[in-house]
């Protein structure tokens, strides 16, 4: 599964410095006992108990408590308590006024009012001023100023900058920048592998990316999780994936709710993806409401497949559409069909295109197919590039037709790489169709195998015929390409594999193949499996397979059957049979049957 990652936003503010920077968090109970010492301090004229418990108060939201300590302890020269009462007088609206105080903080050190400045400035888009604060607040060690500089600097443009000070922020535990950093390795690698200068640098870079995503994501970021469960789903190790997603989706990630979904369901696990793509589905991802369609579409409750499909549409998903076309067309509902097609199409879907075009094609019109074809095919489809071949390959347009087969060839469509074979076989360019029926073969093609086999097979020096019996030599690899097409039942490779081991000696393999090819309806099948029965003295079973053969239109079949019928004085039968060799030819086998026709006539009429 591959997952979009939106740049995230800066919404941390950062500019509360909790107990003066110098407490650790405390229960409830220890809090409020710390509380009521701070204060008898304060009440003593101490400068750092206003201090802390102005903070204390800040936090808790009492503005009214808080203001006057935070005041008294910045005109005793807390920076902390200018810090903080910067912060107070933002969250009353007093911007400006709020400035003062956090650079008088600022210019005595602190780095979390420095943070809190460029933050100010950056708002009111003063980027030079914003930019000094901040570099002071990364400079001094803070967290969220190397990440707002780091952000400041990526919007500039300014990525050797961003980078530095993004993985400052990340190494000192910000989740957001370790995720940031991993989406930057992520499009640096990306960008790498597009350009074409590897060289190992686009492996070392998704690495580091990884690497920061997992770091994120042991923080708890939601999209880091996401992230690193596609990466992890992607090398194949789906159980850590899986929970990866899992945790991600009770997060509230819809899109990890629902990659979680196509883990389980690839698991055999449909009614715990089902669950999942529920949850997403419900939270408005198109994704999940078409995958539970489709879930529903294959039990056969097409009104609830109907319902989701038209959810993933409602939800932007041009899938929807492309999905309500192929329903509408299983249950033959064809205008519906075509109305949603061509919505989806309309919409820049490239299959919803093909669909459309081979709809028009079958509904006889050729002209409107067309244009939807190319679309889809510019579009990249595919099978759209292979139709379009097929379509002027119809209109005799032999040279276009081509061009298309070879493009969807290219893009490794099994029966284009066979059209531009038996096109090149044609031309005479045996190297060519060579390269391009291997291609077809390999991707499953029985013709093409047998196409290549013969191909092989007219080049190979002649092989001694072997006499029944003898031992055998090795196979060619044009009979191992004749042997795979005819498994994959191609009825003329049958026979020629049948024929080879014939050569070979080998009686029984030979008739296996024959009879298969027989069965499957070759009649040249038939009749090579009537002769190898003959030879074998079964002479009546050799009679019922020529008869076969003779039936389907074979001329030596019926010759053989004439003279079987002859020998055995059925000289009636045996004209019949010469007579029907006579018509089947070929012309060397109607030369010989009509003199043997004429010589059983003169017989019958002695």
């Amino acid at each position: 599964m591959d997952v979009m990652g939106e740049k995230a936003t800066l919404f941390e503010t950062g500019r509360f410095v909790q107990l003066g920077d110098q407490h650790a968090d405390r229960d409830e109970a220890g809090e409020a006992a710390e509380e009521a010492r701070q204060r008898l301090a304060a009440e003593a004229g101490d400068v750092e108990a206003m201090s802390v418990l102005g903070a204390m108060l800040l936090r808790r939201g009492d503005l009214d408590g808080a203001e006057p300590l935070l005041r008294a302890a910045t005109a005793a020269g807390d920076r902390a308590a200018a810090n903080n009462l910067g912060v107070l007088l933002h969250q009353r609206g007093y911007a400006e006024e709020a400035a003062g105080w956090w650079r008088i903080a600022a210019v005595a050190g602190s780095a979390a009012a420095a943070h809190a400045l460029g933050r100010h400035h950056r708002e009111r888009g003063d980027e030079p001023a914003a930019e000094y604060w901040l570099r002071q607040a990364a400079e001094q060690g803070h967290t969220l100023g190397a990440y707002a500089l780091a952000d400041l600097l990526e919007h500039r443009g300014d990525d050797g900058g961003a980078e530095r000070w993004m993985r400052a922020a990340a190494e000192r535990g910000h989740r957001e920048a370790a995720y940031r950093l991993a989406r930057a390795y992520d499009r640096k690698a990306l960008r790498t592998q597009e350009a074409g200068g590897d060289n190992g640098v686009a492996p070392s870079l998704f690495e580091e990316a990884e690497q920061w995503y997992r770091r994120a994501a042991a923080r708890g970021h939601r999209r880091a999780a996401l992230h690193l469960g596609a990466i992890l789903e992607r090398r194949g190790d789906l159980k850590e994936a899986g929970r990866w997603y899992l945790t991600s989706a009770k997060d509230g990630e819809v899109r990890a709710a629902c990659a979680l979904g196509f883990l389980l369901r690839d698991a055999g696990d449909t009614e715990s993806a089902a669950v999942w793509w529920l949850r997403a589905a419900q939270e408005g991802d198109g994704n999940a409401a078409n995958a539970l369609g489709a879930l529903h579409a294959e039990r056969g409750e097409t009104q609830t497949a109907e319902r989701w499909y038209r959810a993933a549409m409602d939800a932007g998903d041009v899938n929807g559409a492309y999905n309500l076309g192929l329903l509408c067309a299983e249950q033959g509902r064809t205008s519906q069909a075509e109305q949603w097609y061509r919505r989806a199409a309309y919409a820049g879907h490239r299959e919803a295109a093909n669909a459309l075009a081979i709809l028009l094609l079958q509904a006889g019109d050729p002209a409107g197919a067309g244009p939807w074809f190319s679309k889809a095919a510019e579009a990249g489809s595919v099978d759209a590039a292979f139709n379009l071949g097929i379509l002027y390959a119809g209109r005799g347009e032999a040279g276009t037709a081509l061009r298309w087969y070879e493009r969807a060839a290219a893009a490794g469509h099994t029966e284009a790489a066979l059209q531009v074979g038996i096109a090149r076989l044609r031309d005479g360019d045996e190297r060519t169709a060579e390269r391009h029926l291997r291609c077809a073969a390999g991707g499953g093609s029985p013709e093409a195998a047998y196409r290549l086999a013969t191909l092989l097979d007219a080049r190979r020096p002649p092989v001694r015929v072997h006499e029944l019996g003898e031992p055998s030599h090795d196979k060619s690899e044009c009979e191992e390409w004749y042997e795979r097409a005819a498994s994959q039942g191609h009825r003329r490779a049958q026979v020629r594999v049948g024929m080879l081991a014939a050569a070979r000696g080998d009686v029984v393999e030979a008739a296996r193949w024959y009879r298969e090819a027989a069965e499957g309806g070759s009649r040249n099948g038939a009749f090579n499996l009537g002769l190898l029965l003959a030879r074998e003295g079964s002479e009546p079973e050799a009679a019922l397979w020529w008869t076969r053969a003779a039936d389907a239109g074979h001329g030596r079949a019926a010759l053989r059957l004439a003279l079987v019928h002859a020998r055995h004085g059925e000289l009636a039968e045996g004209q019949q049979w010469a007579d029907r060799a006579v018509s089947l030819g070929p012309v060397e086998v109607s030369e010989r049957a009509a003199r043997l026709s004429d010589a059983l006539r003169q017989e019958l009429s002695a």
